[in-house]
């Protein structure tokens, strides 16, 4: 079985406007063709409360939509937090990366 993954890039940055464009591409990922929406993390080095309802507001649009969030390439400082929030029983975290934006996952 093939999955399309779809990748959206969480904002470096917490200004309206970043939070704004990332909810914008999970609306995209949402109504995409992708079964799987990946969040990856690899230019954040601190997530705020803000960031932290943005992402809650994806994973339930990706939830009602059908399709499993993903999180990549979270450090430690965002692990901890979701930790500290029970988040971390919310999210699905990977461990390695995904290189492609859209990619094709294949489940055994």
């Amino acid at each position: 079985m093939e999955l399309l993954t779809r990748t959206i890039q969480f904002p470096e940055t917490l200004d309206d406007m970043a939070i704004a464009q990332f909810q914008e591409q999970v609306e995209e990922a949402v109504h995409s063709d992708a079964a799987v929406i990946l969040v990856d993390f690899a230019k954040v080095e601190f997530m705020s409360s803000p960031g932290l309802m943005a992402l809650v507001i994806a994973f339930k649009r990706s939830r009602e939509a059908g399709k499993p969030m993903l999180l990549q390439s979270i450090n430690e400082r965002i692990r901890m937090l979701l930790e500290l929030t029970g988040m971390e029983k919310v999210f699905e975290i990977m461990e390695s990366p995904v290189e492609e934006s859209e990619q094709v996952l294949v489940s055994k």
